[in-house]
């Protein structure tokens, strides 16, 4: 555990000098901003080719593996929905409290932290894994958010989720990469320095931003917020390794894979959404910073379980 633990902490102590440059306002939130832009369109996604390039999908796609994640991460997320809606809110706010149960931070976290400690056979495991979070869960957010709003689900709305998953650069650099390696194209030599040089750049400036993007979060409603956090550190890993384990028999590796995964800690993502649609962005700002700090000890505690 201790080996584990400080073999994590290094990445933390990168979010935790990206939150004191953002809390000194030596690191303003514009340039938390643009830094998060550049990781997001260039460095994040060039990595993602870069590995996606290298894999086929025959090699990565399992149908067990996608199966019980969804399984596992749809018994929190209806848990986290139905809690909600006992306390008498909306769906809307219940939409976006579910998403902070069950969306962690898989492209500026996972990727890196877990393609370096879990070994690089890692990375076809957590690419599915980003995959149903962003093609699934970022899907269904937007659909009830907005079905609720207009009292339907038009085609309107559809539309708007579809094009928004096709402008997604993290999807658009997976799908590209494994549409090259399927083709079986050789990656030229500049163009795989180029993906190397740029890709080089995620994981510190993704741990970075992290950080930065912190220290404008506020630490209200603790409440709502430690429940949250309880269900993606505690609650999401346990549902997800008894679906992987128990009722799917996903290959032991692969299930561990997918088990760090889902013990990261909130995605600043479901913040933007809830902020875009004015539902809840305080509880949803408390439970990213709470759940992140707790994460340093939890994620260190799975991996080592994992491992």
């Amino acid at each position: 555990m201790v080996e584990i633990f400080l073999k994590t902490l290094p990445f933390f102590l990168i979010i935790g000098l990206g939150y004191g440059a953002g809390r000194t306002r030596f690191f303003p939130e514009d340039a938390t901003a643009w830094l998060t832009r550049f990781v997001f369109y260039f460095a994040l996604s060039a990595m993602l080719f870069r590995f996606s390039a290298n894999l086929s999908l025959a090699e990565i796609y399992d149908a067990k593996f996608i199966l019980a994640y969804l399984s596992g991460t749809a018994a929190i997320y209806l848990l986290a929905t139905a809690v909600t809606l006992i306390r008498g809110r909306g769906v809307e706010e219940a939409a976006v409290e579910a998403q902070c149960a069950v969306i962690g931070n898989v492209g500026f976290l996972g990727v890196p932290m877990l393609v370096l400690l879990l070994g690089p056979q890692a990375i076809g495991p957590v690419m599915l894994v980003l995959a149903v979070d962003l093609i699934v869960f970022g899907s269904l957010i937007v659909i009830l958010i907005t079905g609720s709003r207009d009292g339907r689900v038009s085609l309107g709305v559809l539309r708007t989720v579809g094009l928004g998953l096709l402008k997604n650069p993290m999807i658009v650099s997976i799908a590209i990469g494994l549409s090259w390696a399927a083709l079986e194209i050789p990656i030229p030599d500049p163009l795989n320095e180029f993906v190397s040089i740029l890709g080089a750049a995620a994981t510190p400036g993704a741990l970075f931003a992290i950080g930065a993007s912190l220290a404008s979060k506020s630490a209200e409603r603790l409440t709502t917020a430690g429940w949250l956090s309880f269900c993606k550190l505690v609650l999401h890993p346990l549902a997800v390794a008894g679906a992987a384990l128990l009722l799917f028999g996903v290959e032991r590796y692969a299930a561990g894979v997918m088990i760090a995964a889902a013990a990261l800690p909130v995605a600043g993502n479901v913040y933007i959404l809830a902020q875009h649609y004015g539902v809840a962005p305080h509880r949803v700002s408390a439970t990213i910073l709470i759940s992140t700090a707790l994460s340093i000890f939890t994620v260190s505690a799975v991996i080592a379980w994992v491992g």
